[in-house]
């Protein structure tokens, strides 16, 4: 009986051994990654903020213009809901985190009489929804891990064709914002009609005051400017996701192979534990033997 204990106890830690293997190379691998998802998004900062600072600057040169484009609707029949996630799990709470605030920002939209159009990137995110019984009208693989523009302007442009169109009225993203190597928060933001953001102003530039003259007039730059902003902050968002994803797995990674450390050690001491009773129960079947056969001469 011990023997056969001793077998599965060996069989069992040498699974857990293999499983940290696998654990510590995907934590090692995360955690490479994070500095190079750092350097993008860092790297795409100056053109996101300078689209920022134009659309600021169109919209204080004439807000009766900007207003037109700029401003969101009294009632709002349709809303286009992006959700982003990444392909793959074993990652802790980041994908978990955005589809519940997906599914609470849909849910909400539904319940004010407005008709929701899901888009998702990532394939967590498509499959959840079409579990939960909500309509994908379109998703998006493989743009999450090592996101690049081209993609992003992809998903922009099916983004803003309905809006401009007039089919729908919002478009909203929900994504994760990196913040530092142990948080990351989940934000959800829209992205149409563009929101004017409140930028502080940098050292040594002359603040915005609305003086510079445009042309073609304020309306129809931002016209043509919306779909170039709206890639600007898709990729932003897709950038800061990847990011998130690999510090979250890079946590999660590392949890488990501690876990794993704990459990083989735990393992270890049953063996050991069941061989000493295994010898224990031979040495005592041996001086039984030998005082019967003392008692028997």
């Amino acid at each position: 009986m011990a023997g056969g204990q001793e077998r599965v106890l060996r069989r069992r830690i040498k699974s857990v051994q293999s499983t940290r293997k696998i654990t510590k190379a995907m934590e090692l691998i995360a955690a490479a990654q994070i500095p190079r998802s750092l350097a993008r998004i860092i790297a795409n900062r100056p053109y996101r903020l300078g689209m920022q600072r134009i659309l600021i600057e169109a919209a204080l040169g004439d807000s009766t213009g900007a207003k037109k484009l700029l401003a969101l609707p009294d009632k709002i029949d349709t809303a286009l809901v992006l959700v982003i996630t990444g392909d793959r799990g074993l990652s802790g709470p980041y994908n978990n985190g955005a589809l519940r605030a997906g599914e609470r920002e849909v849910l909400k939209l539904q319940s004010q009489g407005t008709r929701v159009r899901l888009f998702c990137a990532g394939k967590k995110a498509a499959a959840y929804y079409r579990f939960r019984g909500l309509e994908v009208e379109d998703s998006f693989v493989g743009v999450v891990d090592r996101p690049t523009f081209a993609q992003a302007q992809e998903i922009a442009r099916r983004l803003a064709g309905p809006f401009m169109n007039g089919e729908t009225q919002q478009v909203l993203i929900v994504s994760t914002r990196y913040l530092s190597a142990g948080v990351q928060r989940v934000e959800v933001e829209q992205l149409l009609p563009l929101v004017i953001p409140e930028l502080p102003e940098p050292e040594g530039e002359q603040p915005l005051k609305g003086y510079t003259e445009f042309e073609p007039e304020v309306e129809k730059l931002l016209f043509l400017l919306m779909p170039r902003a709206l890639e600007s902050e898709v990729f932003s968002a897709l950038l800061e996701g990847a990011a998130s994803f690999h510090a979250s797995q890079q946590r999660a990674m590392a949890a488990a192979t501690e876990n794993a450390d704990e459990l083989g050690q735990t393992l270890t001491r049953v063996m050991n534990r069941a061989r000493q009773d295994s010898i224990t129960t031979e040495i005592m079947e041996i001086v039984g033997g030998a005082e019967a056969l003392r008692s028997g001469k």
